[in-house]
């Protein structure tokens, strides 16, 4: 089992020739989730090979052009490819008016089920959930209302220990209560625990996406031990002073919340474009959190 996380965009601002906007995928658990919608997303979604038609959340942070400006285009896109599944959008309020007054004004009405869940909370609360995932905000601290988004694995069944049930001369016709996590009672009138009978289940993953934000330590409590953690980190330390008149991170302060939050895993993003390199983002986090890794348009990472 693993979280699969294809990145369509990951620099800041304007978008260039060999370089795009924020917006990922991921793929977790069945679900096609995309993460912020930058100009640039339908191409990329193309170029990757990542069906439009799995994707029936869309997450976006915040209402800056450089995460949302591609989202019109491709609600739009939708029509002309006969879309009929419903499709969700969870963003900041202000999204359904942005996307429903040009849809009015090019008189494009979508043939399929447009939903808005609009985000006001300043405390993290719990957005979407199925029996599979769930995933809730991470407010951050940015210019305008910015969330970030915590995914959450649900807990799995136990994997059935086969050998042990057959010692026991247990019917396979209770293996899936088993797998349920209830005790077996034999023909004798013994009493066969789960635990002897199962292994432990897998646990479940998590990914954390904090996408523009100030240095912010409230993130901590809600990320800690996550197994992934996106974070931006636009600025190196020798800009800070931006970072902090532009309420953005550098390499070394996500590093720093990766640390204090205890993470797995690190992955780098949302680089200004003034740099020539981005290795010297991951050359700055290192020595504050060694396992880190750069996000890259078109990179994939399996975690």
């Amino acid at each position: 089992m693993s979280l699969h996380l294809t990145i369509l965009g990951c620099y800041a601002a304007t978008p260039r020739t060999f370089t795009n906007p924020t917006s990922q995928v991921l793929e977790i658990k069945n679900h096609v989730f995309l993460i912020d919608c930058a100009e640039g997303t339908q191409v990329q979604l193309r170029r990757h090979k990542v069906k439009f038609s799995r994707i029936e959340h869309i997450f976006i942070s915040h209402l800056h052009g450089d995460h949302v400006y591609g989202l019109i285009g491709l609600v739009s896109s939708y029509m002309l490819l006969h879309r009929v599944n419903p499709l969700h959008i969870y963003g900041p309020k202000g999204i359904k008016e942005m996307i429903l007054l040009q849809l009015k004004l090019s008189a494009s009405w979508t043939t399929y089920e447009l939903y808005f869940h609009e985000l006001t909370s300043s405390e993290s609360e719990i957005i979407f959930e199925d029996d599979k995932v769930r995933v809730r905000t991470i407010p951050l601290k940015h210019r305008i209302y910015t969330n970030g988004f915590l995914f959450e694995e649900k807990q799995g069944l136990r994997k059935l220990n086969a050998a042990a049930a057959e010692s026991y001369h247990i019917d396979k016709c209770y293996y899936r209560n088993i797998a349920l996590g209830k005790d077996i009672t034999l023909d004798d009138g013994r009493v066969i625990s789960n635990d002897l009978l199962t292994f432990e289940p897998i646990p479940p993953k998590r990914y954390a996406y904090c996408s523009d934000t100030a240095y912010n330590e409230d993130v901590v409590p809600l990320i800690h031990g996550c197994d992934v953690l996106y974070h931006e980190s636009t600025f190196l330390e020798s800009e800070l002073a931006l970072a902090d008149k532009t309420m953005h991170s550098t390499a070394r302060q996500a590093a720093t919340i990766a640390a204090k939050a205890n993470v797995k895993e690190l992955l780098l993003g949302h680089y200004s474009t003034r740099y020539d390199s981005i290795e010297a983002f991951a050359d700055e986090a290192r020595p504050v959190f060694p396992n880190v890794h750069l996000s890259d348009d078109g990179k994939t990472f399996e975690f």
